[in-house]
C-alpha cells in the first residue's frame, strides 16, 4: 500500500489501452500502482469507480478512437458524478489542452514521464473541483514500479524508455523523451521473478532495443543483455521489439545464433525502398546497407524469419520511389510486413514537408504492396506444409474452445485441436494447411 495517500480499498478501476506493446506494459504498471492503493479490477467501465485511458498518438486513427471512446463516457459520468476519469499516455503528453477541451468530463491528465506520480494525482483529483493536469516535459530518471501483470505464458519487460532516433515522421521522441536504459541487474531480476510466476516467454521492449546501454557507460550492449538473460532459469523463449536496422550489429545476430532461448525472428522495419525517401525519413541507412544486413542475418541464422514495417505515401514519394519499395519486397521476400499509409503527425518534420501524396494514390499503392506481400507470405508458409514445428501453446481461439493457438520460434501463428491442459507447454505440431497469415496443424 502506498503511504501518504488515502486507501481506495473496495473501489474498482478499469484501464483502456490504445497503441503499442509499450503502452500495454505501461498499463500493467498503472494497474500495479492502483492495486497498491487498494483498488480492484473492474470487469467493465460500467462497474468502475475509476477509468483511465492510456492513449497513443502515433497514428491519427488511434487518436480518433481514443476521443470517440472518451466522449462515450459522458453518459456514465452523468449517472455517477463520483466516477473519476483520467487520461494518460502519448496523446495526453502531446495534447493535454486538447484532451480537456474535447472532453470536459475528464478529471485528470498525466503524461508518459510521471506515471509514478499517479497516487498523488489521484488524491488531488478526488479533492479538487477542477481537472488536474500533471504532465512532466521530460523524464527524471527511471524508477522501478510495481506491476499487475496480464495473465498468460508471455510477458513484456521494458529495457529502454524513450527514443533518440528522430525519424522525420515519428512523434515518439517528442512524447516519450530521450532514450534511457534500465540497469541490467534490474532487468535480469525482473525476468527471474516472472519465471517464478509461471511465465515462459519474455519479449524485451524498447523503441530501439539495439542501442540499449549506450547511456549507462561501460560495456553494456544489447547483445550482452541477450546472452545474460538467456541464462535465466526457467526461461524457454526470448523475443525483442523493436529493432532499428541502422544499429543492428553483427554481435546481435551472433547472439541470436548462439543463444538457445532467443527466437530466430528478426523484425527489421524497412519503411521505404527508395534511398531518397529513406533520407527524407532520417532513417540513417540506404537500401544497399539494408540488403547487406539481410544477407548477414541469412548467413548466420539461415532458418530465421524476417518481418518488416512499410510506410506508403511518404511526402514526395513518386511512382519511381514506390517501385523501389516493391523491388525491396521482391528481393528480401519478407515472411510478413506491417503496412501503413503515411499519417502526418503535427509536431513532426514530415507533417509540413512539401509533396503530400493524395489519399487515393496512397490507398492504391498500399493495395499493390499488400497484394505482392500476401503472395510472398503465402508462398513462404506453403513451404512448411507437412513440416513439424515447435509451438509454445498460448491459449484457445476466441471462436472455439477446442482450438489452441501458439507461435513457432519464428513467430508464426499456429492453430490446432487440443485441450487446455497443454496451455503453457511446448508441443510439436505438424503443419497441414498453411495460409497467408496463419498455419493450421495437427498435434503430434
Amino acid at each position: 500500500m502506498y503511504t501518504g495517500t488515502v486507501s481506495q480499498k473496495g473501489k474498482k478501476y478499469y484501464i483502456r489501452t490504445f497503441g503499442c506493446q509499450m503502452n500495454e506494459r505501461d498499463s500493467e504498471t498503472i494497474a500495479g500502482i492502483l492495486v497498491g492503493l487498494g483498488y480492484e479490477r473492474a470487469a467493465s467501465e460500467k462497474t468502475a469507480d475509476l477509468i483511465i485511458f492510456n492513449t497513443c498518438c502515433v497514428r491519427e486513427t488511434a487518436e480518433r478512437k481514443a476521443y470517440g471512446r472518451l466522449n462515450a463516457l459522458k453518459r456514465l459520468k452523468r449517472k455517477n458524478p463520483a466516477l473519476l476519469i483520467g487520461v494518460g499516455g502519448c496523446m495526453a503528453q502531446k495534447d493535454r489542452e486538447r484532451v480537456l477541451s474535447s472532453a470536459a468530463h475528464v478529471d485528470f491528465v498525466f503524461g508518459t514521464h510521471n506515471i509514478q506520480e499517479l497516487p498523488e494525482i489521484l488524491q488531488e483529483a478526488i479533492m479538487a473541483r477542477e481537472p488536474i493536469v500533471q504532465v512532466w516535459e521530460e523524464a527524471r530518471g527511471i524508477k522501478e514500479l510495481p506491476s499487475q501483470r496480464a495473465k498468460g505464458v508471455s510477458a513484456y519487460v521494458t529495457i529502454t524508455h524513450g527514443c533518440t532516433n528522430y525519424c522525420s515522421y515519428c512523434i515518439v521522441p517528442y512524447v516519450r523523451g530521450r532514450e534511457l536504459s534500465r540497469r541490467p541487474e534490474d532487468i535480469i531480476s525482473e525476468v527471474g521473478q516472472l519465471m517464478g510466476k509461471g511465465y515462459r516467454e519474455i519479449t524485451l521492449l524498447g523503441q530501439n532495443v539495439n542501442t540499449y546501454g549506450r547511456d549507462l557507460g561501460g560495456n553494456f550492449t544489447f547483445a550482452r543483455l541477450l546472452r545474460d538473460i538467456n541464462g535465466v532459469a526457467g526461461l524457454q523463449r526470448l523475443r525483442y521489439t523493436t529493432s532499428h536496422p541502422r544499429d543492428f550489429s553483427p554481435a546481435i545476430i551472433e547472439a541470436v545464433r548462439d543463444c538457445d532461448k532467443v527466437c530466430e525472428h528478426f523484425h527489421l522495419p524497412l519503411q521505404a525502398g527508395s534511398n531518397l525517401i529513406l533520407k527524407k525519413m532520417n532513417r540513417g541507412y540506404t537500401r544497399e546497407e539494408y540488403l547487406q544486413l539481410i544477407g548477414k542475418v541469412r548467413e548466420l541464422v539461415p532458418d530465421s524469419s524476417i518481418t518488416t514495417d512499410i510506410i506508403v505515401g511518404f511526402p514526395g514519394e513518386t511512382e519511381e520511389d514506390f517501385a523501389a519499395t516493391l523491388d525491396m519486397i521482391r528481393r528480401v521476400r519478407f515472411d510478413n510486413a506491417f503496412t501503413f499509409i503515411f499519417s502526418p503527425r503535427s509536431g513532426t518534420p514530415a507533417a509540413d514537408m512539401p509533396g503530400q501524396v493524395p489519399l487515393a494514390i496512397k490507398k492504391e499503392r498500399l493495395n499493390r504492396l499488400m497484394t505482392l506481400q500476401d503472395r510472398i507470405s503465402r508462398d513462404k508458409n506453403e513451404k512448411l506444409r507437412g513440416k513439424e514445428v515447435e509451438v509454445l501453446v498460448e491459449g484457445t481461439s476466441k471462436k472455439r474452445e477446442d482450438i489452441l493457438t501458439g507461435r513457432t520460434r519464428t513467430n508464426k501463428l499456429v492453430l490446432f485441436t487440443g485441450t487446455r491442459e497443454i496451455i503453457g507447454k511446448m508441443v510439436q505440431v505438424k503443419i497441414t494447411r498453411p495460409q497467408t497469415w496463419n498455419l493450421y496443424g495437427e498435434l503430434i
